[in-house]
């Protein structure tokens, strides 16, 4: 819940960024602060942090007309993960163990989160994943349920981010993966039009959950979704965001692959923050 004062002082900073780049005037930034507070004041202790997020996101469009904020910047990240990602399917080829090492990839690529930071550096998170000891490491099961699993299902997080789970999906070569993605533009994460420019299509069948939360939020995600998710063996959760939606099913099927980004959720793992983690809550 956002019950954290953290939390709030989190979307605090995270929408100020947005109001910046907002086309609209002092009083409608205004307007828009006091709709957060009470939004907060009347929620606090009801919503999960992904599902005040979208109610935030969803007032501001009200505002600013502008579906999808972070377009130009999430072009550029995948654009920037394009670009690199010759060099890092050489470095996994060349590994002694490929698919530890695209997943530490695809860790690596979760630092392009701008509800956590515009600010990050990409090629130093790649060179520390790669070689860091991960905080809680449940690799080796996650492996080992990929080799037993008929159907897995994939849950993506950002722009540019999808770059790197593309290359840990090739290599795992699972022979039904489903890939997805939000159902509408939230902050920088990815949506069909991403997963598209990508080519994420030439490694996994790709749908879109239908929601527009910057999360996987079940009961309000679309019915195709629902039916993967209900009948996957095995569901691979990409970030923080997806975490903080899905961990209160307590759901032994998931596996989360994310970087730590923030103290509530550091303190709920009991890790350090920007630790590189692969959980699950049955090992």
């Amino acid at each position: 819940m956002i019950s954290d004062h953290r939390c709030f002082f989190c979307f605090t900073r995270a929408f100020e960024k947005l109001l910046e780049k907002a086309n609209i005037s002092n009083e409608e930034k205004n307007s828009f602060t006091l709709d957060m507070i009470n939004l907060y004041r009347n929620k606090w202790d009801e919503l999960l942090s992904p599902e005040f997020s979208r109610e935030l996101h969803g007032i501001l469009r009200s505002y600013t007309h502008n579906p999808d904020p972070y377009r130009q910047e999430k072009k550029q990240n995948n654009d920037q993960a394009l670009a690199m990602l010759p060099d890092l399917e050489k470095i996994v080829q060349q590994s002694n163990d490929p698919y530890n090492t695209s997943l530490r990839l695809a860790i690596a690529g979760n630092i392009i989160d701008f509800a956590a930071s515009d600010n990050f550096n990409l090629q130093a998170t790649i060179d520390k994943a790669l070689t860091a000891e991960l905080a809680i490491d449940h690799s080796k099961q996650l492996e080992q349920k990929l080799k037993n699993a008929k159907l897995v299902l994939y849950l993506g997080d950002n722009a540019g981010e999808i770059v790197f789970d593309k290359l840990f999906i090739e290599t795992i070569k699972h022979h039904d993966l489903v890939y997805v993605v939000r159902g509408a533009p939230v902050i920088n994460d990815a949506t069909l039009e991403d997963a598209e420019y990508i080519g994420m299509e030439n490694a996994a069948v790709v749908i879109s959950n239908e929601c527009d939360a910057p999360s996987t939020i079940v009961h309000k995600s679309g019915k195709v979704f629902r039916q993967y998710f209900e009948k996957a063996d095995l569901i691979i959760s990409k970030g923080q965001g997806n975490l903080e939606g899905l961990l209160p099913l307590n759901d032994k099927r998931i596996f989360y692959i994310l970087m730590v980004k923030c103290n509530v959720i550091a303190e709920l793992l009991n890790v350090k923050k920007e630790s590189f983690v692969v959980y699950n809550t049955s090992v």
